[in-house]
């Protein structure tokens, strides 16, 4: 395979991510067709196939899985090298890979937006998965820097806080919990909760606050799309439990009611996540003193109003650029 380009290896790594040809073109902005093609090259270097197609369902053949070993040891390795290069270049260019939760997708845009706003000539990408994928992606480096809750003990990461992460229980408009005041947990138990899946850092959130208050939460449905969620609580199928930055909009609008349970809200924190070994690049750097400095300010602005917070106080361990 030694006429394998990079281009193929990247769309062959973003396909085995997702399983799914339509969600890597997606992640790549390319066409389905393309990303088909750049994969039906690469089997064609290699000689054999790297997916099995059954219909919608997509899996790696066990050739792939070898294959995917590979190419990211293989892409690591150039990321690392560009990453050397615009260090020694000393310049606002260069690529930066993000991976966040899917919750961090209703704040995170939008302080890069800025971001590149301010650092024009860096490029950058996004991957989105819950707790358990992001760890899988920090491990394999594919990404620089991570946005997410508790970071993984499994993996050597320096986690540094950068502003409260509220989680709270929710109902739809009208619920008679909702006109109660402050309820025990144990209120709840009737109703059933809607959920995230397990692996996602909600269900983890949710499962240590009952273990608190030693009960067992009735679970109902387990939905891996915060957005399912919200519709399924709006529809009157059960309570949830969600981070409250998942529901500017719906709490506007009326849609929804914060449940006022004794011992809540459940406050984590956000924070920026990347490995020991990980050398950060100027971008990263860049990217990670911005965050640090500026997201507690704007998730605040954001969302402050929907809940009244004592001031979120910061790790006292100093981050410089």
């Amino acid at each position: 395979m030694k006429n394998a380009t990079f281009r193929q290896l990247r769309v062959f790594s973003e396909v085995a991510r997702h399983l799914s040809f339509r969600k890597a073109a997606d992640a790549l902005h390319l066409t389905p067709p393309a990303v088909t093609m750049q994969v039906k090259e690469l089997e064609g270097q290699i000689g054999l196939p790297l997916f099995e197609r059954e219909g919608r369902q997509v899996h790696l053949t066990t050739v792939g899985e070898y294959m995917l070993v590979y190419a990211r040891k293989i892409l690591a390795t150039l990321k690392d090298a560009e990453d050397a290069a615009a260090r020694l270049k000393g310049l606002q260019v260069g690529r930066l890979t993000i991976g966040m939760v899917s919750t961090a997708q209703y704040f995170l845009p939008r302080l890069l937006a800025q971001f590149q706003h301010e650092h024009e000539g860096i490029e950058v990408q996004l991957a989105m998965g819950n707790r358990a994928q992001l760890y899988a992606m920090l491990q394999a480096n594919e990404v620089d820097i991570a946005i997410m809750g508790r970071a993984p003990r499994e993996l050597a990461t320096r986690a540094e806080p950068f502003a409260a992460h509220p989680h709270v229980f929710v109902a739809p408009a009208g619920h008679p919990l909702l006109a109660r005041g402050s309820v025990p947990l144990s209120a709840l138990q009737p109703w059933g909760f809607l959920m995230r899946e397990s692996g996602s850092g909600t269900r983890a959130a949710l499962q240590a606050f009952f273990d608190q208050h030693r009960a067992v939460p009735v679970i109902r449905m387990e939905m891996a799309s915060n957005e399912a969620l919200k519709q399924a609580v709006i529809a009157g199928l059960g309570l949830s439990f969600l981070s409250l930055h998942t529901l500017g909009l719906e709490l506007e609008h009326g849609l929804l009611g914060i449940i006022d349970v004794q011992g809540g809200p459940v406050l984590r924190s956000w924070n920026v996540v990347h490995t020991h070994a990980k050398l950060l690049s100027p971008a990263a750097e860049r990217f990670r003193y911005s965050i640090l400095e500026q997201g507690e300010a704007f998730l605040a602005r954001q969302f402050g109003q929907h809940l009244s917070l004592a001031p979120f106080e910061r790790s006292k361990s100093k981050h410089s650029c």
